[in-house]
């Protein structure tokens, strides 16, 4: 069987690894619009701030592809798709044929319509190229606006501190990292970021980036201006839904999938942040790994499904410990919130509860209770009787899991 795969990062990556393990016998092509074997997307913040090379985050060499007889095209983009032919025509006019295709080419970075966006000095980080156009621009600069607050906003500004530019960060939203933690969470991270020397403004709108062709200032709603010669947009992704659109494949916000990761023909699959499942673009790591196995498996003619992915984040941003599992900000009644702040530490922890089960937690400065706490929520375990100690530093999350095995 021929697979042919579009798109190389995490979702073609994890899809390839799979395939190899579990349909040996079958044929895999791969191709990338990047010049670069796959490389994780956290890893670019590394690139930015000089701390690694560019070889130094690739997961593989092109060699280990070779070895397997995975045929890796890197810049060589996809022009259209023919599911009629059962074909992929590449920029040049070539075809390529395949039995089962996975769409797997993810998003781009979102540049809200702003005046002044296309002044020299505007950036968005989404690929290495990128990373490396940051960084050599920044060169020349010596203050730095990030407009966006959440995770990759909050990654890109340690890196351009570490370059040694003043920052100033601008979200949105009336907290950072709206989406992973709460505002009181947001208060304990702001406190570290300003010690890390960054400038914090939340519930900031952009009116307009000034300067002549290059850009000189960033000016608010507000209307404050901020000094700037480098600005870098971490506003969101948009799915890469063009291609499929063209060829009669079904969109919403992104490819629309079944339960199999399978668009509406029967061959052709996506996965990551590309595909749209029960009316949810998920763009987070949990979510395109695991659709990436369940399509790769249905596409070696196993039968998996997937159910949807808890929203899990568990990182370091910008060195600090952060996890996010699940519900963290309920907007309805009838969830129960027990906190910890220990601001002086930068310790925070959350949970929100429902009829005695945690359906979601926040953990900042520390990590080892991630794991157990993403398990304990899985696994729907009522912690009624113990809510009120999990939260303390000498709770034995892990004694909770055991009990329930032993219960069962």
């Amino acid at each position: 069987m021929k697979i042919v795969i579009v798109g190389f990062s995490l979702a073609g990556f994890t899809a390839c690894r799979y395939l190899l393990q579990n349909a040996p016998d079958s044929s895999i092509e791969v191709f990338s619009d990047e010049n670069y074997p796959y490389y994780p997307r956290p890893s670019l913040y590394r690139v930015l701030s000089g701390e690694s090379k560019v070889s130094d985050i690739f997961i593989y060499p092109l060699k280990w592809y070779e070895e397997r007889n995975v045929k890796v095209h890197l810049g060589t983009p996809v022009k259209s798709l023919k599911p009629a032919e059962n074909e992929i025509v590449l920029a040049g006019g070539n075809r390529v044929s395949y039995d089962s295709l996975l769409l797997a080419n993810g998003a781009r970075s979102f540049i809200p319509s702003v005046k002044g966006a296309e002044k020299r000095g505007v950036f968005a980080l989404r690929t290495i190229d990128d990373a490396l156009a940051i960084r050599e621009y920044a060169k020349k600069c010596k203050n730095a606006v990030v407009v966006g607050g959440g995770l990759l906003g909050l990654e890109i500004s340690a890196a351009l501190r570490k370059l040694g530019l003043n920052v100033t960060i601008l979200e949105f939203a009336p907290w950072l990292l709206p989406r992973q933690v709460d505002q009181e969470g947001s208060n304990v991270l702001i406190s570290e970021f300003q010690k890390m020397g960054m400038e914090i403004r939340c519930g900031a709108q952009t009116e307009e980036i000034v300067g002549n062709s290059e850009v000189s200032g960033l000016k608010l709603k507000s209307g404050e201006s901020i000094p700037a010669e480098l600005v870098i947009f971490a506003t969101g992704i948009r799915s890469n839904i063009e291609l499929p659109r063209e060829a009669g494949i079904n969109v919403n916000r992104g490819v629309i999938v079944d339960d199999y990761m399978r668009t509406n023909f029967e061959n052709i699959y996506a996965a990551g942040d590309i595909a749209e499942h029960r009316g949810r673009v998920y763009g987070i790591i949990p979510a395109t790994t695991e659709q990436a196995q369940i399509a790769a498996a249905n596409m070696a003619g196993k039968k998996m499904v997937y159910k949807g992915t808890i929203p899990l984040n568990t990182l370091k941003v910008a060195g600090i410990d952060l996890t996010s599992i699940g519900l963290v900000n309920p907007e309805t009644e009838g969830y129960e919130q027990i906190r910890r702040i220990e601001a002086e530490k930068c310790l925070y922890k959350k949970l929100v509860l429902k009829e005695g089960k945690i359906v979601g937690s926040i953990i900042i400065g520390e990590r080892k209770s991630a794991k157990p706490m993403a398990e304990i929520i899985k696994q729907e375990i009522n912690v009624e009787k113990v809510k009120n100690k999990i939260l303390q530093e000498e709770f034995d999350l892990n004694q909770l899991l055991k009990n329930k095995q032993s219960s069962t």
